[in-house]
């Protein structure tokens, strides 16, 4: 096809005739795999002759082709089909001048990211001239040219980004970064005299973020070095304090925000931080990265950071004087700064005199009410609401900023911090302040309330605040104030507030319970999260929201609604909870408002995902732009559903009416496949049938979807299928005995699971529970399917790398000689004369250790399945296992004898599982540091924790290397003890077992006195004892 043709063709694409769309597209596809396409779809994009559309449409084409087929994944679908080696020599010829004449920022988009995927894939070993020919361009006189060099670093930057290996990125960074900032420094002496223009701004943005993408994991020997930290350095200062021209920004703040001088900046001060909180705080620094960036972080927390702290200082003072703007995203990153200066010594020292100002004059401001808010508020309450409450997890939100530095503040310097943070928001409340200073106060009280109430100076005047400051709020004027009061109650309630008398108390819960019927939406809903921490702690709100409690949830549930807020769940959860009695009469019609709430977030969520993708995909977009408000919304209601059926399962009646109603919407989720909720579905499938011990006609479907799912798009979602699936069959063995098809379905996921190349051995562990169960619960209904199940566990006998893998696997037999011993010992043999006794050796090697049957399951399994060998008829014993014959009576009594010990073991987990939630008080030393030096260096949880993830990753990277080079000298694998499961049930718990075995003896006795006298005789001393115990119990049990 020539270039016209083709060019024309991919013109069909965006055609306003759907049919001529999908006849142009079918067309393409067909066309897509053969050699050349490639080559000429670079010569459309770079034709100046060719509409811009039609190239855009190649060039998303040309990205996706590459990006899909370039590297074919191991097991690739037939419609793949590799790229041929002449288009990729013609890639990799033509990327870059394309890149140069792109036309368009969008076509310069889809060019970028073909070009990070060529990257990746053949830089180093088959594109060695790649860092000489974007040298070439970045060394340019043309603008265009230069541009395109910096494009082309960046992608070389963010191919290797995430690679924690430092083998590829630190000769890109030594190649071309100092080109880079010479032409950053170039741009800055030339913009005085271009202020309008967009192309250096743009340019300056995309070096700077290079440089941020950069040290995203490690920070190259270059980058430390002084010849690359000096001259970056300084260009980083003068991005910080330069004064952005007039005439190239917007008036608007919003759109000033988003231009790219001020995204300059932003990246600017992302990187100064980046460089302080990763790899130049010394005092901070994780030991496994000591030996790499010790000498680093000394010198630079002694020549960088005091300087960082000025050049800030500064730009706040600015700031606040009036006398220069400041983006929200670059406020915040002053915040973090700052908020890192907080522990270590050198930088307390320099921030400790500024302290108060920094607090009263750039930190409060963020928490007061303004336009900005007055307005969202009046437009979209709805929004103002979810802004307000998530706002500290908006990673560039200013008051998010304010509040992490209050809170360190608080929790790191306590005796220095704390208290003159206290008398400053009482100095404002007594000052006579304006309604929003007053917000601004209560919230900052808000934010603080937690260390309030545990400081042993000031908690026993929390209460006289309340009273003076937060309960005439209640009616004020300004709905706002009404809002925030009833969120500083909340906390300080979560917080545990001791109230001295019933009477304040009562005026607070009496005001909160008022704000719930206030007319603004805010206001309601902050009162349903303070009514929700007042009737979890205190039994006299609890008893007097007790008439109302059926209008309190109907009025959560509208709020929840008209919000989708996830916060609300949890408070209908509590309410649930604290309320059970009383709810119980109205659980269907409460569970029936939930799951039209469900449906309603997850029809949304599903008409989400249908949308279109984007052509270009960036990981920093998916971290700050996702929208899965609807998904995580449809979480929440389906947890609060849960509670309702944990809550009712005293009355099987309710919960059988409550799962009726639950069915549909967990229909709706499989059949659309929402496989971000299967998990929640799954949770309420296994509560509903376990709690009822039996499963409804109308719940079968659900076993027919889990089925055809599992076969198709969930395959790797066993693991929270299984206690579902388990109880189908626990609880439904009467349908499944009448159903084969069904018992082949469950046959199938079996096989499945086992054979799968997509699955690992958690996944084979899981499917042989399945098998166990069916086993186990099917007496005489899996005849059919027996030798099956055998063959695929003897396919496996040896094959897995976990111990807890070998174990299921093995138990699969143990199990077969449970269900049918003679029949499975002949299966065994028709699979491999003398397999049988291949698993009698394996089996026998774990009864005869000391932990290869740790479980209280895996020993009684055991003695009963030795039980049903005991009781064979002589001539059904194969001629092969006749000589060990005798020693099953030994095996049997040596797992009795560590019977005890284990089910010892198990009961101390059990009661630690019970008072494990009363253990979950939070560590009062997290909130308040009264000890020690307050100067010094404060290593708080937060510096554990990344201690901890350093120490883990530094684990794994070693790990991979030995294993990549093949010195890994470990076993196969890292086998940790195998636990007890205290939420999994068997058939076998109530079993009798020393009574079957004291029969299944007698029984051999009889049937086989020659074995049994060859068997009793060749007891020891401790074993016979241990046989006389077994008998004693066995006879306690007969006569109770």
């Amino acid at each position: 096809m020539d270039l016209q043709s083709l060019a024309n063709l991919f013109a069909t694409t965006y055609n306003p005739d759907p049919n001529v769309q999908k006849t142009g597209e079918l067309q393409i596809r067909k066309i897509g795999a053969q050699e050349g396409m490639l080559t000429a779809l670079l010569q459309i994009i770079a034709s100046d002759g060719v509409e811009i559309a039609t190239r855009q449409a190649c060039s998303v084409y040309l990205k996706n082709r590459v990006h899909t087929s370039y590297i074919l994944p191991p097991n690739p679908r037939p419609d793949h089909v590799p790229i041929a080696q002449s288009d990729r020599t013609a890639l990799k010829a033509n990327i870059l001048p394309l890149l140069s004449a792109s036309p368009s920022r969008s076509i310069t988009v889809q060019v970028a990211a073909t070009l990070k995927d060529l990257v990746a894939h053949d830089f180093p070993d088959r594109w060695s001239s790649l860092l000489d020919d974007v040298k070439r361009l970045l060394g340019s006189g043309d603008v265009r040219e230069v541009g395109a060099g910096v494009v082309a670093a960046l992608e070389c930057v963010r191919a290797f980004r995430f690679r924690q290996k430092a083998d590829v990125l630190p000769n890109i960074i030594a190649t071309l970064f100092p080109t880079l900032v010479t032409i950053a420094d170039g741009m800055l002496n030339t913009c005085p005299s271009q202020p309008a223009s967009q192309e250096i701004p743009a340019m300056l943005h995309l070096i700077l973020k290079t440089y941020k993408t950069a040290i995203i994991v490690n920070l190259s020997p270059h980058q430390q070095s002084p010849e690359s930290l000096v001259p970056w350095g300084r260009l980083l200062f003068r991005v910080v304090g330069m004064a952005v021209p007039m005439e190239g920004v917007p008036t608007d703040e919003e759109d000033r925000e988003k231009c790219e001088w001020w995204k300059a900046k932003k990246w600017a001060y992302g990187i100064l931080g980046r460089l302080f909180h990763r790899f130049g705080n010394p005092s901070q620094l994780p030991s496994p990265m000591q030996s790499e960036y010790g000498v680093f972080a000394e010198h630079f927390v002694t020549t960088f950071a005091p300087e960082i702290f000025k050049v800030y200082l500064h730009q706040v003072e600015l700031y606040v004087s009036g006398q220069a703007w400041l983006g929200k995203k670059c406020q915040y990153q002053i915040f973090q700064f700052f908020t890192e200066c907080i522990k270590p010594k050198s930088t307390w020292i320099l921030l400790k005199p500024h302290v108060d100002s920094l607090v009263a004059n750039f930190a409060f401001p963020q928490l007061t009410f303004n336009a900005s808010k007055q307005a969202m508020w009046e437009a979209d309450p709805v929004e103002y609401v979810r802004a307000s409450v998530d706002e500290y997890e908006n990673f560039s939100s200013p008051v998010s900023g304010a509040t992490s530095f209050l809170l360190s503040l608080a929790s790191n310097r306590t005796k220095t911090s704390f208290l003159s943070m206290l008398q400053f928001i009482n100095t404002v409340l007594r000052s006579n302040p304006t309604p929003a200073q007053r917000f601004g106060a209560l919230t900052m009280m808000s934010v603080l309330g937690p260390f309030i109430v545990r400081h042993p100076d000031v908690k026993g005047s929390i209460e006289q605040f309340m009273v003076q400051y937060v309960l005439p709020e209640f009616t004020s004027q300004e709905p706002y104030l009404r809002s925030v009061a009833c969120e500083v109650l909340g906390v300080v309630t979560k917080a545990g507030i001791t109230w001295t008398t019933e009477e304040n108390l009562n005026n607070h819960s009496r005001a909160v319970a008022l704000a719930l019927d206030d007319r603004e939406l805010p206001v309601r809903v902050q009162a349903a999260l303070a009514i929700t921490e007042l009737v979890v702690i205190h039994d006299s709100v609890r008893d007097a929201v007790s008439p109302q409690v059926g209008k309190v949830v109907q009025d959560l549930l509208k709020l929840s609604d008209e919000t989708d807020l996830d916060i609300l769940n949890h408070s209908m959860e509590a309410m649930v909870d604290r309320f059970q009695n009383e709810l119980l009469p109205v659980a269907s019609q409460l569970t029936a408002r939930l799951c039209e709430s469900y449906l309603r977030l997850a029809r949304e969520g599903l008409a989400q995902q249908k949308e279109a993708a984007p052509d270009s995909i960036d990981v920093e977009s998916l971290m700050t732009d996702g929208d899965d408000d609807k998904v995580y919304g449809a979480m929440g209601v389906a947890k609060t559903i849960g509670t309702v059926v944990s809550c009712i399962d005293s009355s099987p009646e309710i919960l059988s009416q409550v799962q009726e109603v639950i069915i549909p919407i967990i229909r709706f989720t499989l059949e659309n496949k929402l496989i971000d909720l299967f998990d929640n579905m799954y949770d309420l499938v296994d509560a509903l049938t376990f709690r009822l011990h039996a499963i409804s006609p109308n719940m079968w479907p659900v076993f027919e979807l889990t089925y055809d799912l599992f076969k198709s798009d969930a395959v790797d979602f066993l693991d929270e299928m299984l206690p579902s699936l388990d109880n189908f069959v626990s609880y439904g063995t009467e349908v499944l005995k009448a159903r084969p098809d069904y018992r082949l379905k469950v046959l199938d996921m079996f096989r499945t699971a086992m054979t799968s190349p997509q699955l690992g051995d958690n996944d084979k562990i899981n499917g042989c529970k399945l098998a166990e169960s069916m086993l186990l619960n099917l007496h005489g209904h899996v005849d059919d399917q027996l030798q099956d199940i055998i063959t695929i566990a003897a396919d496996h006998i040896d094959k897995g790398e976990t111990a807890s893998f070998r174990l299921a696997n093995l138990e699969i037999l143990v199990n077969a000689v449970l269900y049918n011993a003679s029949a499975a010992l002949h299966f065994m043999e028709a699979y491999k004369p003398g397999f049988s006794r291949t698993f009698f050796e394996r089996w026998f090697v774990a009864i005869n250790s000391d932990n290869k049957l740790p479980r209280v399951h895996d020993k009684k399994l055991s003695i009963l399945a030795l039980c049903k060998l005991l009781e064979m008829e002589a001539g059904a014993i194969p001629e092969g296992l006749r000589d060990g014959w005798p020693g099953i009576v030994g095996g049997a009594l040596n797992i009795f004898k560590a019977l005890p010990q284990a089910i010892a073991k198990r009961k101390v987990l059990e009661d630690q599982l019970v008072e494990g939630s009363d253990d979950e008080d939070e560590d009062e030393t997290r909130y308040l540091n009264l000890e020690g030096d307050e100067d010094e260096d404060v290593w708080d949880e937060d510096s554990a924790y990344l201690e901890i993830l350093a120490k883990e990753g530094a684990r794994l990277r070693e790990k991979s290397e030995k294993t990549e080079s093949g010195d890994d000298e470990s076993d196969i694998s890292e086998e940790s003890e195998i636990e007890e499961e205290l939420g999994f049930f068997s058939p076998l718990d109530n079993a009798n077992i020393y009574g079957t075995f004291k029969q299944a003896l007698q029984t051999f006795q009889n049937q086989n006195s020659a074995l049994y006298q060859a068997a009793t005789t060749m007891l020891t001393v401790e074993r016979q004892t241990v046989l006389m115990e077994v008998v004693t119990i066995a006879n306690q049990a007969d006569r109770s």
